[in-house]
């Protein structure tokens, strides 16, 4: 498949042969039980390396999947409400926003209208908006709220968390909350 009439050869040692002819470079690599790989087509002489190909495919292959392993990997996770929900379930599903965005994944919040409630939006808002009050130390609302007419939805991305908590609160080493006065001194909770 090698077009040019002569090639700079590299062999599997990675040292330079100089140029020769392709049928001469074939019968190096034969003789050494290895492929002719084209390397650079585009220089002028094309460079070709006499390599096992089948083992650099695998290489690549082992790298590509290094490389995708330490990717971190973002998921969606959707959690559904009504405007009539009770208070045990409501906070059991507030208590799966926070863990979810404490895992680094974003919660689309979804509060779904049936019946009589489509004609009246604003329930569904109410609870979105009451979602969003108590989980924003947890996370934060990423772009606008989506309005159907069978649902009312927005998306919650995980807060970024500097050194220290809002309100002026820092977490000392023990774990309890302690609060900074104005003088730089630490006021205990206990």
């Amino acid at each position: 498949m090698i077009h040019a009439r002569q090639i700079r050869l590299i062999d599997q040692d990675k040292k330079l042969l100089g140029l020769v002819t392709v049928p001469e470079a074939l019968a190096q690599a034969r003789q050494s039980g290895l492929d002719l790989v084209e390397i650079a087509p585009q220089a002028d002489p094309p460079v070709c390396r006499i390599m096992d190909y089948g083992k650099f495919l695998y290489e690549l292959h082992k790298k590509d999947q290094e490389a995708r392993k330490h990717q971190k990997q973002i998921q969606i996770k959707e959690i559904k409400f009504r405007p009539k929900i009770s208070i045990h379930d409501y906070t059991f599903k507030i208590k799966h926003v926070q863990r979810f965005l404490g895992e680094g994944n974003k919660v689309k919040i979804t509060v779904l209208l049936r019946g009589r409630e489509r004609s009246r939006p604003e329930l569904g808002m109410q609870v979105l908006l009451r979602v969003m009050g108590d989980v924003k130390d947890a996370g934060r609302q990423d772009g606008d709220t989506r309005r159907q007419d069978w649902s009312v939805s927005a998306l919650l991305v995980p807060a970024k968390s500097g050194g220290k908590e809002k309100d002026g609160k820092a977490k000392n080493p023990s774990g309890s909350a302690q609060e900074v006065q104005g003088d730089g001194r630490q006021k205990s909770d206990a």
